[in-house]
């Protein structure tokens, strides 16, 4: 992980606990808003740890699943996020992490991935690559325009997706300047995306 971020500190310092990062949506250039999955005990039990670290903005507890809870943490970026954008990748999850080390997949053509492994290298020389497949990239991509992307972000920092909902479809649409019945059809055809790219084509299903 790199160094000076929450969950590096926060992993270390509980090294029992396991973090998965579900997503991640930017706010600003700089400030994103994603939901972790923390393991052990009920939803608040972390809240005030993790917003005591420098580059966290807010935290809610949504849900209590699985052995653990849901937090929606809005946070400052992290350096690799950047190097994300520069090589116009997308982030796969979920991100599992445990004791300040993390396992996530890179989806990419072979020299976006040298790039990032290079990184990963600068930040801990002790970084391993645990297997590379050969799959059409496509087959990994949500493919979201940019529109669906910003209003994805949106009604993600609104708490549209929260359990309970933090915002109604009604009061979402008024924020984002679009009819009602707009954004239901294109939430819809967000989610429709997402699933379809979660599932992967036919021919991994089975």
């Amino acid at each position: 992980m790199s160094t000076g971020t929450w969950t590096l500190k926060f992993s270390r310092a509980h090294p029992d606990i396991r973090l998965e990062v579900l997503n991640r949506g930017d706010v600003d250039r700089d400030i994103a808003v994603s939901d972790y999955w923390i393991s052990g005990g009920p939803p608040g039990t972390w809240t005030r740890e993790i917003l005591s670290y420098g580059d966290v903005v807010k935290v809610d507890a949504l849900a209590e699943v699985g052995g653990g809870s849901i937090y929606r943490v809005t946070d400052h970026n992290p350096p690799v996020v950047y190097l994300y954008r520069r090589l116009g990748l997308p982030l796969q999850f979920p991100m599992r992490m445990q004791d300040g080390y993390i396992r996530w997949e890179v989806v990419s053509r072979n020299h976006e991935f040298q790039a990032i492994l290079a990184y990963a290298r600068k930040v801990d020389s002790h970084v391993q690559v645990l297997s590379i497949r050969n799959r059409p990239l496509r087959s990994h991509l949500p493919m979201l325009t940019s529109a669906q992307q910003a209003l994805l972000t949106r009604a993600m920092a609104e708490g549209y997706f929260a359990v309970p909902r933090g915002i109604t479809l009604t009061e979402l649409a008024k924020r984002v300047n679009r009819s009602k019945s707009s954004v239901s059809e294109a939430i819809a055809t967000i989610e429709k995306k997402l699933l379809e790219s979660a599932l992967g084509p036919p021919s991994l299903r089975a």
